[in-house]
């Protein structure tokens, strides 16, 4: 469970205390409690099947997913009462609606107050535009165009305002600065919230038409066709999620020492993207990446990747074809997009020195940039079997050494100042029983030894310049055939990318890779 920073539980009750003051006038005598009732009870009813398992079987397994399905009722509500009551009609429904995480409380708590404080600034939108008087009555017609403003109007409050308040209380829980906290929210919430906005608007109009609230129930109908294909959209994401998480479990099992680097790779490689200022639309594309960057070890014998001691030549040409294992893996995932890339390439370095097309600089896709940069940093900062992790100041020098030859200094900075902002925690990767006794442990995947200012990332081998980094064991393990010839590249890669001519190797490279 995660725990709740007191900044965003102090955030979250001022909320509470806002929404509790903003409803206050609706239990004064006289509101429309009928309207008002039915308006809530509609909310909550929409609500509902995402929380009931049985309900949501009943239709079909395939139901919305929380709050901001069905906004169109809340906005209805809003161009219907004022501001205090329909404020109210979001509360019962917020409540009801289903958390995926925990803790439950506080999420429902803090969804009730920000739903609450959007709605209530809504109907102040359109009531200061005449969005009531608009709607029309009975036989009165609606005053169409006009009626479009209000309508529009209290859409975008209610935009602004959740924005606003979501891009908070991801300050304050995650941590993040204010600015990369609200990136993106508003550009992709607001089409969807004037889409909400006309909705409403038919709402409101039929509510208030000569049929009477009934009529305002068809608009119910479009509206939950509209959620079903949302929640379809839903189910395909956790579909892709699980594939991901059993590729990243076959690996883990095959590869013990290795256990959790994927995951952490894929968190530094979005860290990266985030400085960056990549758009939230390819965060997971940048995250898939980062978690898959290992997937082609599936296609390496366990024995290679399980050696204790140094790899014979042609081990390492076994191993260094695990990039092009993993991009024939997940050639046929068509979500994963730039990741495909990212995984054939994340061997690459900037000086044409890497593998396995020897491709260049700026030829090499940028998420194999990230996911290189991340790749190592995570291989340096682990706890291993037969290794102590270096101390992240460590790491990150040995990178920014490195940039420029074998690194994308762009992808080093970024890393560096996220680093300053967000710290790291790095984690044990392989059981501390299963440390080897003698000296020559197995440089298991994503070794990275410092040694006279040698980066290893995630092949295990070590182009070694001055020595090598002791093991718990006391000796000191040969790199694995650091002085092995590289293995010959293949001359036309895969479709997707066009590297050029194939450059010879530098045995000088600051870093030597396995795999």
């Amino acid at each position: 469970m995660k725990t709740i920073p007191p900044a965003a539980r102090a955030y979250i009750g001022c909320a509470l205390l806002a929404a509790g003051a903003c409803v206050l006038p609706a239990l004064r005598p006289g509101a429309p409690w009928g309207t008002i009732a039915l308006l809530a009870a509609l909310y909550a009813l929409c609500e509902l099947p995402a929380r009931c398992p049985l309900l949501g079987r009943a239709l079909g397994g395939s139901v919305p997913l929380g709050t901001g399905s069905f906004f169109p009722v809340l906005l209805a509500a809003a161009l219907l009462l004022p501001p205090a009551a329909a404020a109210l009609t979001a509360v019962p429904g917020s409540l009801l609606a289903r958390v995926e995480e925990p803790p439950a409380a506080p999420r429902r708590a803090w969804r009730a107050a920000a739903t609450t404080l959007a709605v209530w600034a809504a109907a102040h939108a359109a009531a200061a535009l005449g969005g009531p008087a608009a709607l029309g009555h009975g036989r009165d017609a609606p005053d169409l165009p006009y009626a479009l403003l209000p309508a529009c109007a209290a859409a975008l409050a209610l935009c602004l305002v959740l924005t606003a308040l979501d891009g908070g209380i991801r300050a304050t829980v995650d941590g993040l600065p204010p600015r990369a906290a609200w990136r993106g929210l508003l550009g992709r919430a607001l089409a969807p919230y004037l889409v909400h906005g006309l909705a409403g608007l038919m709402m409101g109009v039929l509510w208030r038409g000569s049929h009477g609230p009934v009529a305002g129930l068809f608009v119910l109908l479009p509206m939950y066709i509209s959620c079903w294909v949302f929640a379809q959209y839903h189910r395909e994401r956790a579909a892709h999620q699980t594939t991901i998480r059993a590729l990243v479990q076959a690996v883990d099992i095959k590869d013990r020492y290795t256990r959790g680097h994927s995951e952490r790779v894929g968190h530094a490689s979005v860290l990266i993207a985030r400085e960056l200022g990549m758009p939230e639309d390819r965060l997971d594309v940048v995250r898939f990446a980062g978690i898959l960057h290992d997937v082609g070890k599936l296609g390496v014998p366990t024995r290679v990747l399980r050696k204790d001691g140094p790899l014979t030549p042609e081990e390492r040409r076994v191993i260094e074809l695990h990039p092009e294992y993993g991009h024939e893996i997940v050639r046929g995932i068509g979500f994963l997009g730039e990741a495909r890339d990212a995984i054939l390439h994340h061997h690459e370095r900037m000086d044409g020195s890497g593998y396995p097309y020897g491709l260049r600089g700026e030829r090499i896709p940028e998420f194999a940039r990230m996911v290189a940069v991340a790749d190592a940093f995570d291989a340096m900062t682990s706890n291993r079997s037969y290794s102590r992790a270096r101390p992240v100041p460590v790491a990150v020098a040995e990178l920014e050494r490195c940039a420029g030859t074998h690194f994308d200094p762009r992808m080093v900075d970024a890393l560096v100042r996220a680093l300053d902002r967000h710290g790291w925690r790095p984690a044990v990767t392989a059981d501390e029983s299963a440390a080897p006794s003698g000296g020559n442990a197995a440089l298991s995947d994503e070794t990275v030894a410092l040694s006279g200012g040698t980066v290893t990332p995630s092949d295990g081998t070590a182009t070694q310049s001055g020595g090598t980094a002791p093991q718990p064991g006391g000796g000191v393990p040969k790199a694995r055939e650091a002085s092995a010839p590289s293995p010959p590249r293949p001359s036309t890669p895969p479709s997707s990318s066009t590297p050029p001519p194939s450059p010879s190797p530098s045995s000088s490279a600051p870093s030597g890779e396995r795999a």
